[in-house]
């Protein structure tokens, strides 16, 4: 029988390595997996090439990774804000690396990632600072630019509902980042509200096949039964 469920987001996150390439979901707080990046706070593994779209609040998200000193390079779109001292005094020190990508660009290149497309052109950010150094290619008389694109060891992402295979459904704007993540990771994590019996979900509001969830963890069962519905 398929049981992709485990006991906790500790037994979840417990064999990545240091070095992985992690890919967060999550838009803000909205569709952000708490619960697993916390997990691996805990857990320590270091020198990680962390993906996703903003680092989050000092005590949450990826910020929490960056000052635990557990990220060695940052691709994001939104890196800084008040709550980004940590990063910022990492970068004036060269102990952190970060790599900024406009929002639909980064978006493409995980979506990229997981179709198994290695690289695509885009006029976005050509002729800014953000195109210095990359491959170049005219289009219909428009400058566009070379984009790689972007897998990761493992992704920790958010959903509402799963069933036990890891067929899973989101609630709202936890459709943000999640559902291009999944495919793109060799391991991908599933931090979900509830989960339920093969069949108990309707196919056609299925958005994540089970093929590509690997793991489930449950919210409920990391709190005292308390649900996290970030939407």
């Amino acid at each position: 029988m398929i049981q992709k469920k485990f006991e906790n987001a500790a037994k979840a996150v417990e064999d990545m390595q240091d070095g992985a390439t992690l890919l967060v979901g999550g838009f803000g707080g909205s569709g952000l997996p708490s619960y697993l990046v916390a997990a691996l706070v805990e857990q320590g593994a270091k020198d990680l090439t962390v993906v996703s779209n903003n680092i989050g609040a000092v005590s949450d998200g990826v910020a929490a990774l960056i000052s635990n000193n557990q990220v060695r390079k940052i691709i994001c779109s939104f890196p800084v804000g008040p709550h980004a001292v940590d990063l910022i005094e990492r970068l004036k020190k060269g102990t952190i690396e970060l790599e900024i990508a406009p929002q639909g660009t980064l978006a493409e290149r995980i979506r990229a990632g997981g179709a198994g497309v290695p690289a695509f052109y885009t006029p976005t950010g050509a002729h800014t600072e953000l195109g210095e150094g990359k491959e170049t290619r005219t289009f219909d008389g428009q400058m566009h630019l070379l984009e790689h694109a972007i897998k990761g060891d493992y992704a920790f992402i958010k959903a509402y509902r799963a069933d036990r295979w890891g067929n899973l459904v989101y609630r709202k704007t936890q459709r943000n980042f999640n559902p291009v993540m999944a495919t793109a990771a060799k391991t991908t994590i599933a931090e979900v509200n509830e989960i339920v019996e093969v069949g108990e979900i309707d196919p056609e509001t299925i958005v994540t096949s089970s093929v590509f969830v690997h793991r489930l963890v449950q919210a409920e069962a990391q709190h005292e039964g308390k649900v996290l519905v970030n939407e």
